[in-house]
């Protein structure tokens, strides 16, 4: 069938985690066990995040925050202000959906003061303030849902873990706007009355409350760790039905569909006695350097989940799963959001977005491998 194959083009990512779960149950047949080794619950707060989110889009919750962006003068400050608003509200809107929002707005600003040249350039800082900025907390990336989940440390070490190497990320971005405005810093950005897309219309207030109640509900489930998410699901699902029942069909199954096939694949393999003791040799100890390598091939969210059962030091593997993002296009998925975002409305332009986002992010990768690695031998 065209249309199957045409939608699995769309998504490599699927496409590799289907296959991945077809040679899983081939190497060990399915069985009870290996359905409640799956993570349900990471799968259950996994929907909710991407569903409420979806309501926050829609409802347009951001405006405040993109009406300021209109109102700054000078390019250094406007990239200053785009990159941290993805840096800050990635940590607890995910990763992806800071860039959802904010690379859309970028590419409108800079092409309404005719500055498409710096585009690109602050969509790939964008892009690692996003991966940079959402590691700090738990729920800021799928990765760090999953493994937050599984390892039992509470909110306040797995914070304060994953601080210094937030820090210098933020530190280092300030320094990469400064070099990227070194022969012009006070540059204006001709924006006259720039008027962003979208107002607030006064009968859907009470949607836009009710998601900001149900996200605190979300982020609560997960703080929390409650044995009760089973009834928060159900619970949030019924709510947003309830309060608008399009957003349920707008949420991103295929993400969930591809974390559901990847977790077939590591409770596969992790029970065939085989590989498992492979793995076990080879990953442990070794998680900074396994957890960025294997992200290049599946991305850092699967690589997560198939390392994590052979995984020794948790915060190496943090700390290598949330530099992925750095090396290559694959090593993220919130860089190929981002990808997508610019193709859009730059259809030609794939291979040169590539090329300038590679370069800025693996320069930003050569000074933060070393110190991220140095602090991830202490353990989580």
């Amino acid at each position: 069938n065209m249309k199957v194959l045409s939608f699995l083009k769309r998504e490599p990512m699927l496409t590799v985690s289907v296959l991945a779960a077809i040679a899983a149950l081939i190497i060990t047949p399915p069985s009870w066990e290996l359905l409640s080794d799956i993570d349900w619950r990471t799968l259950g707060t996994l929907f909710m995040m991407l569903t409420v989110l979806e309501g926050f889009k829609k409802e347009n919750i951001f405006r405040p925050l993109l009406g300021l962006a209109g109102n700054i003068r000078s390019m250094a400050g406007l990239s200053l202000f785009l990159v941290f608003s993805v840096f800050f509200s990635s940590m607890f809107v995910t990763n992806d959906v800071s860039l959802i929002i904010f690379v859309p707005l970028t590419i409108i600003l800079f092409r309404a003061g005719g500055k498409e040249r710096y585009i690109l350039p602050v969509i790939s800082m964008e892009n690692i303030a996003a991966v940079r900025g959402s590691l700090l907390t738990p729920f800021g990336s799928p990765q760090n849902l999953f493994i937050y989940g599984q390892s039992g440390v509470s909110v306040w070490r797995f914070i304060s873990y994953m601080f210094p190497i937030w820090v210098i990320s933020g530190v280092l971005l300030v320094g990469f706007v400064a070099f990227l405005y070194r022969k012009n810093i006070r540059q204006k950005t001709d924006i006259e009355n720039f008027q962003f897309i979208g107002e607030w219309q006064r009968w859907r207030r009470g949607r836009r409350i009710a998601y900001l109640v149900i996200f605190v509900l979300v982020i609560t489930t997960i703080v929390t760790r409650t044995g009760w998410w089973f009834v928060v699901v159900p619970a949030v699902a019924a709510a947003v039905f309830f309060i608008d029942r399009q957003v349920l069909a707008l949420t991103d199954y295929v993400l969930l569909l591809t974390f559901f096939c990847f977790f077939i694949f590591s409770s596969s393999i992790a029970r065939n006695e085989a590989i498992s003791s492979f793995l076990s040799s080879a990953v442990a100890n070794h998680e900074y350097l396994w957890s960025i390598l294997l992200s290049q091939a599946i991305s850092n969210v699967p690589a997560a989940i198939v390392l994590y059962p052979f995984a020794v030091n948790r915060g190496a593997l943090l700390y290598g799963l949330d530099s992925a993002g750095l090396c290559t296009l694959i090593g993220s998925l919130a860089s190929v959001i981002n990808y997508r975002l610019y193709v859009r409305d730059y259809p030609g332009n794939g291979k040169k977005f590539i090329l300038v986002f590679t370069i800025i992010s693996l320069a930003f990768f050569a000074i933060v491998a070393v110190p991220g690695y140095l602090i991830s031998l202490s353990p989580l």
